[in-house]
């Protein structure tokens, strides 16, 4: 699909653009990436990682690029490929990676008892079903049903799921696209945003993401920062642009205004 970029969003970037240091932060699946029913197969669209590779070329260093997710670091280290220095958000917050000396998540007792409840809970429903299956997060874990064909089956399954999580101590449940996960760790990208924000004082924030957890981030932008919902939903993001594929223009944009 072609894509033009709004005047608005190119009006609005052209602003963002303008601010001495900036702060770019992406979601990946969904946005980044495409939504994919095997999640360690997804990669960035070629467009939109040749987008980022130009904008970290520019050797900008009051240009900062972070991934802002909710996956694992070390799945975004291993298939977003982030071009050195980039700042990487994991676990919806819960992981925080600055550069090589940056601490792992370290979970209390307590905390590794509930995310082993939560891993035993979600593998008893997958087992029930097939094409249901557990994704394994440092704070947690997530089902997901995508690979389910019947839509009524899925909801039964992730119904079933919260009834289960519900009764787990210390888990944190959160919802997205097809996927239920459950965390020991509560954050939330908006609060992930937040602190990159007091801790890399950029003029203003740029961010892109698509699911139901990323309008946590879109709500605490605000003034010249931009946000971006990639395809269809309700949402409190500025702009929308219709898929993952055009995520490349708004970032070539950026790339060209900068340089």
């Amino acid at each position: 699909m072609s894509f033009t970029l709004p005047d608005d969003l190119q009006k609005a970037l052209r602003t963002f653009a303008a601010q001495e240091k900036v702060l770019v932060c992406l979601d990946f699946d969904g946005c980044v990436a495409e939504l994919v029913a095997d999640a360690y197969s997804a990669v960035p669209v070629p467009a939109n990682g040749e987008a980022i590779d130009r904008i970290a070329e520019l050797n900008d260093p009051r240009i900062i690029l972070a991934y802002v997710s909710g996956r694992p670091i070390s799945d975004l280290q291993r298939q977003a490929a982030p071009p050195e220095g980039t700042v990487l958000i994991g676990s919806h917050g819960a992981e925080k990676y600055l550069g090589p000396d940056s601490p792992g998540l370290q979970l209390t007792h307590a905390e590794e008892a509930s995310r082993q409840e939560i891993i035993s809970v979600l593998e008893g429903i997958a087992d029930q079903h097939e094409g249901v299956w557990v994704e394994y997060k440092p704070a947690g874990a997530a089902l997901h049903v995508r690979h389910v064909r019947e839509e009524s089956l899925q909801d039964a399954v992730l119904n079933e799921a919260r009834a289960a999580l519900a009764l787990v101590d210390g888990a944190h449940q959160k919802e997205g696209k097809k996927i239920l996960e459950a965390v020991v760790r509560k954050s939330t990208k908006g609060e992930a945003i937040e602190e990159l924000r007091a801790d890399l004082q950029p003029d203003a924030v740029f961010f892109a993401g698509d699911d139901v957890t990323d309008e946590t981030g879109f709500a605490v932008l605000a003034g010249d920062d931009v946000s971006v919902k990639v395809g269809d939903g309700e949402t409190g993001a500025r702009f929308r642009i219709p898929e993952p594929a055009s995520l490349a223009e708004v970032l070539n944009a950026f790339a060209g205004l900068r340089s």
